[in-house]
């Protein structure tokens, strides 16, 4: 009895919130030394408790954006509170809604 071997050939399609954290990446580019996107934060037991889209570093300044692919201001502002508890050298923090393409400043 021969078995069959199925080939699956999957090509990963980028979703809109992928596309819009790359559109602010090249954005960013120009003005911050080191730009990371997609950061997983995990707690003491090891559970993912939250994400930084894109956290971009210059000189001793250290920034994070929440990506939003729709205009959602108050979800981005409770993701981003979690982060700056979580991770206490960010200094600001920014929502950017990939609809519009706009930067707000949320401040905590």
């Amino acid at each position: 009895m021969s078995k069959k071997m199925w080939v699956v050939r999957a090509t990963a399609k980028k979703l809109k919130h992928d596309k819009y954290i790359e559109d602010l990446h090249d954005r960013l580019k120009p003005n911050y030394d080191v730009i990371t996107t997609n950061i997983p934060l995990y707690s003491k037991k090891k559970r993912k408790i939250a994400e930084i889209d894109v956290l971009a570093e210059r000189e001793d300044t250290c920034d994070a954006f929440e990506v939003k692919c729709s205009y959602r201001p108050v979800k981005a502002k409770k993701q981003l509170r979690k982060i700056r508890k979580l991770v206490p050298k960010v200094k600001r923090t920014y929502f950017f809604c990939g609809e519009s393409g706009a930067i707000e400043i949320i401040k905590n």
